[in-house]
C-alpha cells in the first residue's frame, strides 16, 4: 500500500457536488492499494500513520501523533499512486490491485484506523471525487507498506 499523508486543518470530499466525508484538524490520507497487498499490511500501515509524530506539541515541535492530538482522518482511495511513469507518456497501472480486491483492502484499512479510535471519514470508492483541503504547514509524507520509501 502507498499513502500520501497530509496534515490538514480541515478537509472534505464531494461526489456529484455532495459532501460525503468531512473532517476538522487531522490528516488527509490518499491511499493506493497494490496487487500484492494484504489486510495485515493495511493494519500495520494504519498503526504507523496513527503514531506518526507530525503534530506540534506545546513548544511548537512536531512531537505528537494523531492519537495524542485526537485528530481526525479523511481517507480517499487513489489507485493512481501505483502509476508507473518511467516509460512513455501514459502511466502504467499494472502494479495496482484490481478494483474488487482494492475495495476490500481499502475498507479494511479504514476499519483499522477506526479500531485505533480515530474518527475516520471516507470518500466513495471508484467515484470521481473533488477533494478540498487546507494544508497545515504544509506537512506531506509518503509511506509505502513495503518500505520502498
Amino acid at each position: 500500500m502507498r499513502a500520501v499523508v497530509q496534515r490538514v486543518r480541515r478537509a472534505e470530499v464531494r461526489v456529484d457536488g455532495q459532501v460525503v466525508g468531512k473532517i476538522d484538524a487531522g490528516m488527509l490520507i490518499l491511499l493506493g492499494i497494490g496487487k500484492d497487498d494484504t489486510e495485515g499490511a493495511g493494519a500495520a500501515l494504519a498503526e504507523k500513520i496513527a503514531n506518526l509524530r507530525i503534530f506540534d506539541d506545546a513548544q511548537g515541535k512536531m512531537n505528537q501523533s494523531l492519537l495524542e492530538t485526537r485528530g481526525q482522518v479523511l481517507c480517499v482511495s487513489q489507485f493512481t499512486l501505483y502509476g508507473d511513469c518511467r516509460k512513455g507518456r501514459r502511466p502504467s497501472y499494472d502494479q495496482a490491485a484490481q478494483p474488487e480486491r482494492a475495495e476490500i483492502l481499502y475498507e479494511s484499512f479504514v476499519a483499522s484506523m477506526r479500531k485505533l479510535g480515530i474518527r475516520t471519514e471516507t470518500g466513495r470508492f471508484r467515484a470521481m471525487m473533488e477533494v478540498e483541503l487546507v494544508n497545515d504547514g504544509p506537512v506531506t509524507l509518503l509511506l509505502d507498506s513495503d518500505r520502498n520509501f
